[in-house]
């Protein structure tokens, strides 16, 4: 089922993504309600700019369960991934930015993806390999970004024709802790385009706006796993017998 009249969820064109950051930086805000199934406080909000209204999630600091193993703040980490991700030439995490003026204080504001909800990694990727090189790319994101939480769900059909991935808020830890449901590719070469693209993520080092949000060990973590993925220039194996895989898988 994709977006409906009857749904909350609005279709709309797409938007180029300096526009879009503009969009969450500056529009203002209408909180729609909240979204179901968020095991932090997740909305649905309408943001209007310059004769321009769409939909985004936000998620909101003071929403935030605490965890025993990530510092408070999960919502820099959201913004963080999409800032990676721009860093490193793959656009497939939709354009995210901290707002500090939003209903709740400040909080991650993403854009939101109009997207066939019935489509999931699981479903797109046993139909065919249409969608494998970007599959590949975000697999190759989760590593460098160390995604505790990559479900089949986070993985959308947009209906703009791509995939986009969501949901990363407990990412970026500086130990070890990968979770994933993309190990269909383990094993697999690195494409030579994924893996240009992480040697030139290293030259340039990390961004001043990845740096504000992470501290100095996560910091160092981030060039750890990407020096390592393309020096061994392979897609890693689940070594530990299926414990990294998230639960639930969807």
């Amino acid at each position: 089922m994709s977006v409906s009249e009857l749904s909350p969820f609005r279709e709309r064109e797409p938007i180029e993504t300096a526009r879009a950051l503009e969009l969450l930086r500056e529009g203002a805000l209408h909180t729609l309600g909240r979204m179901p199934y968020s095991s932090n406080a997740t909305f649905l909000v309408d943001v209007e700019h310059r004769g321009l209204r769409a939909q985004a999630i936000y998620k909101p600091h003071r929403g935030e369960r605490p965890l025993w193993d990530f510092p408070d703040g999960l919502y820099q980490r959201e913004v963080a991934a999409f800032l990676v991700a721009e860093d490193l030439g793959w656009r497939v995490v939709p354009p995210t930015v901290v707002r500090h003026d939003a209903p709740l204080d400040v909080g991650s504001l993403q854009l939101f993806v109009p997207a066939v909800f019935e489509e999931h990694y699981f479903t797109l990727h046993e139909a065919d390999s249409t969608h494998d090189d970007v599959f590949r790319k975000i697999c190759a994101l989760d590593i460098v970004i160390n995604n505790t939480d990559r479900k089949s769900g986070h993985c959308l059909l947009g209906n703009d024709g791509r995939i986009w991935a969501i949901d990363h808020g407990v990412a970026f830890h500086h130990e070890y802790k990968l979770r994933t449901v993309l190990w269909d590719f383990a094993g697999e070469p690195l494409p030579d385009d994924i893996a240009e693209a992480l040697w030139r993520f290293l030259e340039r080092g990390i961004s001043d706006d990845v740096a504000a949000l992470l501290d100095p060990f996560e910091r160092d973590a981030i060039l750890a796993r990407t020096r390592a993925l393309a020096t061994v220039g392979r897609f890693p194996h689940d070594d530990t017998g299926g414990r990294r895989y998230p639960w639930p898988l969807v």
